[in-house]
């Protein structure tokens, strides 16, 4: 099945300067992430904002367009028949756990929940929730899990008889970033993800050796205080959260804001899948797949973007329920029709 652009119709509407219609989407959430969507927007002509949500004060949010509608997070419900696919750009590790279930009930939306052993029971309550409401939801979409998700697949049907890998980094990441922020305590923190420079040389060499988490990736945090914090509380408590650091080797520093603020303020990272195998009669094979970003948030927030116009593509062909990259056809993400992608992409 092709599916066209939202409104477009196979007469030529266009060539009659008739308006085409977009898809609506609203953004929940604006943080980092949140304002990399209202960037990738800006891409995507077949997109439209209609709204930003937020649980602050909408006045005292400046956004990126003037034109932008911001209103707060309880006027959601109200606003079910302006948007097509609703954006969620919270935390895995507080805000999406709940946010995700709530507002599948009443949208179709797509988010970036990344707590990776996590990702079977989020996925099930998303499902009930969308599947009881009669909407669509894709969950867990942005470079990993998400693309990632998807090479380590193809390496793995390609190469049954290999081994997987993956490394992150060096680069900030959000999820980790946002669990210390989360920490009583703390007033501003950012988590950088270093890959162990010894195990990638041995992994790219295909000699397939056997890692542990913590000779894959060492985590390293620099954290601003609130007056009169428990230095030492918060230290313990980020070295042993669960799903986050416990697993690896990890520093904190504690830095002043003026240091934050001078040397951590950019949002770069990457990483890379690698899988090392064997056909036939043991010729070896690696497959590598990587990513190098400036901007972890705007790469996220346009990969975002193109799985809402796949949601919305969906939902409008009577689907429901939940969904993982795994089961959406790439065809979907791009505005392109099948016969551009086939004289383009193939």
């Amino acid at each position: 099945m092709e599916f066209q652009t939202a409104g477009k119709s196979s007469t030529n509407k266009n060539e009659r300067n008739i308006p085409l219609k977009q898809i609506r989407i609203g953004i929940v959430g604006y943080g980092n992430l949140g304002r990399g969507v209202e960037q990738a927007v800006t891409q995507n002509p077949d997109i439209e904002l209609v709204a930003i949500f937020t649980r602050r004060d909408p006045a005292k949010i400046t956004t990126a367009s003037k034109s932008t509608m911001v209103l707060s997070a309880n006027e959601l419900a109200s606003m079910q028949s302006a948007i097509d696919v609703m954006i969620l750009c919270g935390g895995s590790a507080t805000d999406l756990p709940k946010q995700g279930p709530a507002f599948a009930s009443l949208f179709n939306t797509v988010d970036s929940f990344d707590t990776h052993a996590k990702i079977p029971e989020y996925f099930a309550k998303v499902d009930k929730a969308a599947r009881d409401n009669g909407h669509l939801a894709i969950i867990s979409v942005g470079w990993d899990p998400g693309l990632f998700s998807i090479n380590r697949l193809y390496a793995e049907a390609i190469l049954p008889n290999g081994k997987s890998y993956t490394f992150w980094g060096k680069g900030v990441s959000q999820g980790h970033s946002d669990a210390i922020r989360r920490i009583k305590g703390v007033k501003n923190a950012i988590q950088y993800t270093i890959p162990i420079e010894e195990s990638l040389v041995a992994v790219r060499s295909g000699a397939n050796p056997q890692l542990t988490t913590r000779q894959m990736h060492r985590r390293e945090c620099f954290v601003v205080l609130e007056e009169n914090a428990d230095k030492d509380y918060i230290e313990n408590t980020i070295k042993n959260m669960p799903n986050y650091f416990i697993e690896n080797e990890t520093v904190v520093h504690f830095i002043s804001e003026d240091e934050f603020k001078k040397n951590h303020r950019k949002m770069n990272h990457g990483g890379f899948v690698i899988r090392s195998g064997h056909t036939g009669a043991g010729n070896k094979h690696i497959i590598e797949y990587s990513l190098k970003l400036d901007s972890n948030p705007e790469f996220t927030g346009n990969v975002l973007v193109c799985y809402a116009r796949a949601a919305y593509r969906l939902a409008q062909s009577g689907e429901i329920g939940a969904r993982t990259a795994f089961d959406i056809p790439p065809a979907l993400l791009s505005p392109k029709s099948g016969e551009q992608l086939r004289n383009e992409l193939l």
